[in-house]
C-alpha cells in the first residue's frame, strides 16, 4: 500500500510501499476513503516535534470502511462507514490524559496511506450527513476545540464567545460548536476575508487583532463570558480586559510565545480563569460526534485533493492562507 512516511530525505516527506497490515485480536483494518492534515503534520515535517521516528505513516484524521477485524472485533463493524479516534491512552482520568498518552499518525501509523490498523475502540460509526472528505476533517482538531468550548468553556446558548484567530483548524471548529449551541459568537483574525467568512456562517461580528483599536471596538459588546484562543502572548492581557465577571480564557496554544506579565489583579477581582486545554478524552470523542449529528454540522474544507498532491497541500498549511480543512481523497 502507499503511505506518506517521515524520513531523513531533504524533502522528509516520501511516499513509501508498505505491507497492508493484518489485524491482530483487538484490530481492525480500515480501508481510508479521505483524510485530512493538522499543524501536528508540518511539525513533524520540520523535525519541531518530540520523538520522531523515521519511517512512520503521518496522519492524525481520516475515515474510511472497514476491510478486515481481528479476532475478537464484532463481525458487524466489517464494511462499516467510520470515523478513526486518533486518541491513544488517554488514561482513567477523564481531567487529565496519561503520561502514556500518543495520538495517532505518531509514533503509530497513521491516516495518510491506503489503509491504518486501529484498535476497534478507536472506531466511531461516521455520521450519515457526511462525506468521507468532510467526515476526516473532524477528529483532531474538532476534539480539542469541543473540549474547549464544552469542558472547559461552558459554552452555552446566550453566552457571549469570543474565538480568537478563527483561521485556525481547531478555532474554526470551536466557531461552528459555539453557533450551533446558540451562543452569540464573535471571531478575530488578520484577515477581514475570514472574518466575513465567518459573519455568512452565523457569527455576530468580526475584529482584526492588527488594527489598534480591535480591544475597544470588542467592549461594544459588553463583554465575553468565554474566550478560546491558540496563540498566547502579550494579548492575554487583552483577552482579560474584555472578559465579563466570572470569564474563562481558554487556550490550547500559545504560538505567540508567554506573556511578558498577566493582569493578575483584574483577573482575581473579576474572577477570572484561565485555562489550558488539550485534546480530549474518548467520552468526549463520542458526545461530539452526536453533538455533530444533532445539528447536521458541516466542518469547513478549503479543498479536497488526491493524495498524490499531499505536499501542495502541506505547503499551502505552512503558507497559513487556507480557511477550513485541507482534506486528502483516497476514492
Amino acid at each position: 500500500m502507499k503511505s506518506l512516511c517521515i524520513t531523513s530525505q531533504p524533502e522528509p516527506l516520501q511516499f513509501t510501499n508498505k505491507e497492508v497490515p493484518v489485524p491482530k485480536a483487538g484490530e481492525v483494518l480500515v480501508r481510508i476513503k479521505a483524510a485530512a492534515l493538522n499543524h501536528r503534520d508540518q511539525w513533524i515535517r520540520e523535525g519541531k516535534y518530540p520523538n520522531i521516528q523515521m519511517g512512520t505513516t503521518l496522519g492524525s484524521d481520516g475515515a474510511g470502511i472497514v476491510s478486515a477485524v481481528g479476532e475478537g472485533v464484532e463481525e458487524e463493524w466489517l464494511n462499516r462507514e467510520v470515523i478513526i479516534n486518533p486518541n491513544r491512552s488517554w488514561g482513567e482520568n477523564p481531567l487529565v490524559q496519561s503520561a502514556e498518552y500518543n495520538i495517532l499518525g505518531m509514533p503509530k501509523d497513521g491516516t495518510l496511506a491506503e489503509y491504518v490498523l486501529v484498535e476497534a475502540h478507536r472506531l466511531v460509526p461516521m455520521p450519515e450527513h457526511l462525506s468521507f472528505a468532510e467526515a476526516s476533517a473532524i477528529p483532531l482538531g474538532g476534539l480539542t476545540a469541543f473540549r474547549a468550548a464544552f469542558h472547559h468553556g461552558q459554552c452555552s446558548s446566550g453566552k457571549n464567545v469570543l474565538i480568537s484567530g478563527v483561521g485556525g483548524g481547531v478555532a474554526q471548529f470551536a466557531f461552528l460548536f459555539a453557533v450551533h449551541a446558540g451562543a452569540r459568537v464573535w471571531v478575530s483574525s488578520g484577515s477581514e476575508e475570514k472574518i466575513e467568512q465567518c459573519l455568512t456562517l452565523g457569527a455576530e461580528g468580526g475584529f482584526n487583532y492588527k488594527s489598534d483599536s480591535w480591544t475597544k471596538e470588542a467592549r461594544q459588546t459588553g463583554g465575553f463570558d468565554l474566550v478560546i484562543d491558540s496563540a498566547g502572548g502579550n494579548q492575554v492581557n487583552d483577552f482579560v480586559k474584555l472578559m465579563k465577571p466570572a470569564g474563562r480564557i481558554v487556550f490550547y496554544g500559545a504560538t505567540n510565545g508567554l506573556p511578558e506579565k498577566v493582569d493578575l489583579y483584574r483577573m482575581f477581582w473579576n474572577q477570572i480563569t484561565l485555562q489550558g486545554s488539550t485534546m480530549g478524552n474518548d467520552k468526549e470523542f463520542a458526545e461530539m460526534v452526536t453533538f455533530i449529528n444533532q445539528h447536521k454540522l458541516k466542518p469547513i474544507i478549503d479543498s479536497v485533493r488526491p493524495l498524490d498532491e499531499v505536499l501542495s497541500a502541506f505547503d499551502e498549511m505552512k503558507a497559513g492562507k487556507q480557511f477550513g480543512k485541507l482534506v486528502l481523497s483516497l476514492e
